[in-house]
């Protein structure tokens, strides 16, 4: 007798289990509906009819980790994407910054590290890089090393030019890469600041003391409860006086932290954790 398929959601719900008992991850805190996709499209990535199968592959031990942890990551991410948040930054964030004699920022969840580059030449241009320490953050080993290499397709020079202008770039964007073939190779001086190391957001708990912390598009794919404990985490990051920039479809208006913050620009999404 063959066993009937199991429903949707009790496949989610035994791929949350099996993560959790197998690789010691966790996703109970992941908003369910994208998560659902995502699960969809990982299992027919790796040639499994449903997720329910994807699931029985988990417990014989024929997965890896770092395999489906890429496959669960959204590494959406491009050079000054969203260009006026980059321009708030430079004008509302960067100016208090410098009152700092070293500042450190944290970017979690930097995926193949565009946005971080591109605040790394914000900070160039600003005088501020030799004095800044990036630490950029992701679940996901595979972007973590493109995201060292530095290393992108050309097709993609012209878009982040002008967006690199559009931000309120004060030069040329190929002044910080070089050319090759189809790819563009970033300056290796944007890289001596800039730390890429594995943390996860959900188990981890706060990764270094900060007066930036970004953290763009990430939150959006957990729940509530999820959402409010990585909020304080980053609140408990900060120094006082120091800043934080989420994604433009995620607000701190129902957390718990919210209280300690005040809003800088509400609609870029840049908040200033209070002084006292």
């Amino acid at each position: 007798m063959i066993d009937a398929p199991l429903p949707e959601h009790q496949a989610l719900e035994a791929f949350i289990e099996a993560m959790q008992t197998h690789h010691g991850m966790d996703l109970s805190g992941y908003a369910r509906a994208s998560l659902q996709r995502r699960v969809e499209q990982l299992a027919l990535r790796d040639g499994h009819a449903s997720i329910e199968a994807l699931v029985k592959a988990i417990r014989r031990g024929g997965t890896s980790l770092p395999a489906l942890v890429a496959g669960l990551s959204v590494p959406v991410t491009e050079m000054f994407r969203n260009p006026p948040i980059f321009q708030r930054l430079r004008e509302a964030v960067l100016p208090v910054l410098a009152s700092w004699p070293h500042i450190t920022i944290w970017q979690a969840g930097c995926a193949t590290g565009e946005e971080v580059y591109s605040l790394a030449i914000l900070l160039k241009e600003a005088g501020l890089y030799e004095r800044s320490q990036i630490f950029a953050t992701d679940i996901n080993e595979a972007a973590l090393a493109k995201a060292q290499e530095g290393i992108f397709p050309a097709r993609e020079a012209r878009a982040w030019s002008l967006a690199y202008r559009q931000a309120g770039g004060s030069g040329s964007f190929s002044d910080y890469y070089h050319a090759a073939y189809e790819h563009i190779r970033l300056d290796s001086r944007l890289k001596a600041n800039i730390h890429f190391a594995h943390h996860n957001l959900v188990t981890d708990g706060v990764f270094c003391e900060a007066q930036l912390v970004l953290c763009r598009n990430v939150l959006i794919y957990f729940n509530r409860e999820l959402q409010n404990a990585v909020l304080g985490r980053f609140r408990d990051s900060l120094v006082r006086g120091g800043f934080l920039c989420l994604g433009n479809r995620e607000s701190l208006s129902f957390a718990p932290a919210a209280k300690a913050f005040v809003a800088v620009d509400a609609e870029a999404r840049i908040y200033r954790l209070q002084t006292s």
